[in-house]
Order: structure tokens, then sequence, then C-alpha cells
């Protein structure tokens, strides 16, 4: 039989969250604090907010997760560079 699956996953696995709430995994490392989440069972994706807390993981929010995980990027490839030119010099 094949299942209906939705925006949020099976309805099936749905259920279960509904019944058992929801087993969410990492699913992406924007930052050290801020990561992204999926439901194992009903692959519900969520965030964490600016003050920690998880929120679904709408169009808006991936923006900005986004820029954040570039910001973080581009700040970490500069300090390691800045690094490596003191190593060098020492």
């Amino acid at each position: 039989m094949k299942g209906t699956i939705t925006p949020d996953g099976n309805k099936l696995t749905g259920i279960f969250c509904q019944f058992f709430g929801h087993h969410f995994v990492v699913s992406k490392k924007v930052t050290q604090h801020i990561k992204e989440y999926r439901c194992i069972h009903c692959q519900k994706q969520v965030t964490t907010d600016e003050r920690g807390k998880l929120t679904i993981l709408t169009e808006k929010m991936r923006e900005i997760n986004k820029t954040l995980e570039e910001m973080y990027q581009k700040r970490n490839r500069r300090a390691s560079k800045k690094q490596t030119e003191r190593r060098r010099v020492a």
C-alpha cells in the first residue's frame, strides 16, 4: 500500500508524532549555536531561534540561517587566515 506523503511527511508517522512527540535530529549546523532539525518520523523541520527555542523552519528563517551561515564561515576563514600568518611570522 502506497502511503500518502504530505509536506510534513507521511500521515501515519505524523499520527505517531502526535501521540509520542517528535524525534528531532540535526540536519544542518548553521553556526555553533544555531542548527536545523528534522523529525525522523514525519520530516517536520524546525530551527533554533535567537532565544534558543525551537521554531518552525519557514522560508524567512531559511534565508536568515543562510545569511548567518555565510557570515559565520567568512569570519572563520578570516580568523584562520590571520592565525596562519601569525605562525609564519613567529
